[in-house]
């Protein structure tokens, strides 16, 4: 007899009980039960489903927490099911899809012959993560979605949780669609910004903040970090950038960064910090995903991101806690 107990038997089945969710998202069970309850046959058809399959499946979502029997066959949507919706506060729907996506199963599936070798299995079959996004825009659309709605807690945090005062210009190196820039100089409307990433990220910036009114207020400068990056600013901002790449690199960019700052110039840095000890952390979950789907990227401890910056010439002055379990660094330079 198997004991079905315990944190390994915990960790098998909770695989069943994401395929389940990850069923419900991308057969968007939860908006179709958006307006009250419904029978597994009218479910099936609204889903365009195999009743019997359905049945099964919302079984195991009952124990997962997101659909409730009312009477059998007839299920409604609890609280928690109805972050599967897409456009509600606290929506999940893209991070389970993104999580249930073809090479994101392949790369977790394999993670053993990427510990092997010391390379990623994912890239080895697909290549490097964003050349695969150009390649599968449904992909890719998804990614941009969850990575959205990750930002959304920590950008009202970010804008509050530092004290700007004195900070004329805000260099966000990598900074994507500016969602980070924007809560920021929504917050602080005597700052400048400035946005640097690659040319095409940069013109959808452009558009972004544009659109909310922040386009007079911006810069947007295109280029590669690992040759340098606008230099003048008070302030850089490198948020969620240093965990997608190796030591090595990771030392170019930041003593780029060291390089542009000037006067009483400082660094933030947005990023997971583990704890050193043993204590469970969100980050630790997400580092296993930066092994499987990246040449090098990881989380990071507090002391390994004291060494990194170290090198760069940087000194950490003190660690900020954000929702989601992140951080905010502040470096100031040596």
């Amino acid at each position: 007899m198997i004991d079905s107990t315990g944190p390994v038997w915990d960790a098998i089945a909770g695989l069943s009980r994401f395929a389940a969710l990850a069923a419900m998202a991308e057969l968007n069970c939860a908006e179709h039960l958006a307006d009250g309850p419904m029978s597994v046959s009218e479910l099936a058809k609204a889903c365009d489903a195999h009743e019997p399959s359905l049945a099964r499946v919302l079984r195991e979502l009952e124990t997962v927490g997101v659909v409730r029997a009312l009477v059998p066959g007839v299920y409604e949507l609890t609280e928690e099911g109805r972050t599967l919706r897409d456009g509600v506060p606290g929506s999940l729907r893209s991070a389970v899809r993104v999580a249930a996506e073809d090479g994101y199963w392949y790369a977790m599936g394999n993670l053993a012959r990427t510990v092997r070798d010391g390379r990623s299995a994912f890239i080895g079959r697909f290549g490097p993560l964003y050349g695969y996004f150009q390649e599968r825009p449904e992909a890719a659309r998804l990614f941009n979605e969850y990575m959205a709605i990750r930002a959304a807690p920590m950008e009202a945090a970010l804008a509050t949780a530092y004290d700007f005062t004195g900070v004329r210009t805000l260099v966000d190196v990598a900074g994507g669609t500016g969602h980070l820039l924007a809560a920021v100089l929504d917050r602080h409307p005597d700052m400048r910004g400035v946005l640097f990433d690659i040319a095409h990220v940069v013109e959808d910036a452009r558009e972004s903040l544009t659109a909310r009114g922040l386009g007079d207020r911006c810069e947007f400068e295109s280029g590669d970090f690992f040759e340098g990056v606008p230099a003048g600013g008070d302030l850089y901002l490198l948020a969620s950038v240093v965990h997608n790449w190796s030591d090595e690199a990771c030392l170019r960019i930041l003593s780029n960064v060291r390089t542009a700052l000037t006067g009483r110039g400082r660094l933030l840095v947005l990023e997971m910090v583990l704890p050193d000890d043993a204590t469970p952390h969100i980050g630790k979950d997400l580092d296993m995903r930066m092994l499987a789907v990246t040449d090098g990227g990881r989380e990071r401890t507090l002391s390994e991101h004291t060494r990194l910056l170290g090198e760069a010439g940087f000194t950490l002055s003190r660690v900020l806690p954000l929702p989601a379990g992140a951080s905010l660094i502040e470096a100031v330079p040596r």
